[in-house]
């Protein structure tokens, strides 16, 4: 365990800072927290920024250069391995800061809400990506890839195509990537050769971006499509799902995105209706919803299909959105699988003394400053408590959204300071605060430089099998490197 003097060793170098800053705390390392952080640093020369997560890794699952020289700033320090609710509470962060920016995403998942969802075999695809990411949460996942030829996502987005990329990616490429071990393992041995992404709506609808699609469909001249698409992909589409109605022309005509969406899928079809022999095969499943599980006929409590309902787009022609319904056709289609990851959506969990709005998923805000009691109409702000990213407007957007987020919510937090609505700095104890309640509860903090040590050694062993580095994917390896 860390003593109280190696913690106060770890914070030495930002004591060049003024003897009364404004003391500031972000909760959470990935894009929202680190822009917050970066834009804060910038725009007040007088402030010092923790950043506290409960992964000993920052950025997420993520490691970008920019955010590096953040975390390097000598008014910044980075304390992994902490966690809001158990390492430290919110309300003990508030009395430590003169500012709490919470920005820890959603670590949550929706639910379908049908029946026999909770069959063995059924899984949230964020835990399929923490999964072949060396994420220590999900490190004992086991999916089931060898049960069955074929998978269904639910889901048409960003995060259903990355999975079935990798589902389908031949292993001698994933082999050269930084997939985590026990997954390539698994994978190795994958029966998985079909793949149904099943979405409520039509192709104009489709929620992922036109780069994500055209990735794993190559068709581009771009070297960085050609080095994720997979060779000799059959990709399949009903010819009627592709025709456009009036309304959709209205969406694409709205949204430059959702029209290159559509000719992109237009594009890829696999001309004729017979899979080749061998071939590994991608099916975009429209206008249908997942009705119902089945189980193994064994009673097992293992899901082996999935039953779907018909849907139908309800709307005319000036609405922007339309949005599908269930047609009542419940038969029209049945797909046998053992597999079926769940990509319908995040939604953030709520922690002890913070207000939480549990249907939207987000805590209630305005512009980034959290609101004290929004359900009754009161748009009182919580004095020195913002949001950012996910937490604040859903999971919704890319990386690059986590920007404009996070300046709003900087200009709100920029607003206070100007007008003196924030505490003085020398009102709060701030890293010093946090350091003797970590010390106190034996928490082992992992500052920058450990997440270095984690750095250096996954890339050391990455290069002994020719990959950009091999990841430790257990608590206790990841503690005791950078430790």
């Amino acid at each position: 365990m860390k003593s109280f003097g190696k913690i106060r060793r770890i914070a030495r170098c930002f004591s060049t800072i003024s003897s009364s800053p404004l003391r500031i705390c972000v909760v959470g390392s990935g894009p929202a927290g680190f822009y917050t952080a970066e834009k804060l640093l910038k725009a007040h020369e007088s402030v010092e920024v923790d950043i506290i997560d409960r992964l000993p890794t920052p950025f997420g699952l993520v490691v970008i250069n920019q955010f590096s020289r953040v975390a390097q700033n000598e008014r910044c320090s980075f304390f992994g391995n902490v966690s809001l609710g158990s390492s430290v509470t919110l309300l003990e962060l508030r009395n430590m800061y003169n500012v709490v920016v919470l920005a820890y995403g959603a670590e949550s998942d929706r639910s379908l809400g049908i029946l026999k969802e909770e069959l063995a075999g059924i899984h949230p695809a964020r835990e399929f990506v923490w999964w072949y990411n060396g994420h220590p949460d999900c490190r004992n996942l086991a999916p089931d890839l060898k049960g069955s030829d074929t998978a269904v996502i639910l889901g048409q987005g960003n995060v259903a195509l990355d999975v079935a990329r990798i589902l389908l990616r031949p292993i001698e490429e994933l082999a050269r990537t930084d997939i985590a071990s026990h997954a390539l393992a698994a994978l190795e041995e994958s029966s998985i050769r079909k793949v149904y992404l099943v979405g409520r709506r039509g192709p104009v609808q489709a929620a992922c971006t036109a780069k994500e699609l055209r990735e794993i469909l190559g068709n581009s001249s771009g070297l960085l499509a050609l080095s994720f698409w997979i060779k000799d992909l059959g990709v399949y589409i009903k010819a009627a799902d592709l025709v456009t109605t009036p309304a959709d022309e209205i969406e694409m005509k709205n949204s430059r995105i959702r029209r290159r969406v559509h000719e992109l899928l237009s594009k890829a079809v696999t001309p004729g209706c017979t899979p080749v022999a061998g071939q590994r095969e991608l099916h975009f499943v429209f206008f249908r919803k997942p009705d119902m599980f089945l189980e193994l006929d064994d009673n097992s409590g293992h899901v082996g299909g999935i039953r779907l309902e018909k849907t139908a787009l309800k709307g005319d022609d000036e609405l922007v959105r339309q949005v599908a319904v269930g047609t009542g056709d419940r038969w029209i289609r049945l797909l046998f699988c053992r597999l079926v990851l769940k990509s319908i959506g995040y939604k953030s969990v709520a922690v002890d003394a913070l207000p939480f709005d549990t249907n939207k998923g987000i805590v209630p805000n305005d512009r980034g400053r959290v609101l004290a009691d929004a359900s009754r109409g009161n748009l009182q702000h919580e004095i020195g408590l913002y949001v950012c990213g996910w937490l604040k407007r859903g999971p919704t957007g890319i990386i690059g959204t986590n920007l404009h987020c996070a300046e709003e919510t900087i200009s709100c937090i920029s607003e206070d300071i100007n007008r003196g609505a924030l505490a003085s700095g020398s009102t709060k104890p701030g890293r010093e605060g946090l350091m003797q309640v970590l010390d106190s509860r034996n928490t082992r903090v992992v500052p920058f430089d450990g997440w270095g040590k984690i750095d250096c050694e996954e890339r050391r062993r990455g290069s002994l099998k020719n990959k950009p580095r091999e990841k430790l994917a257990t608590w206790e390896e990841l503690l005791e490197v950078a430790c």
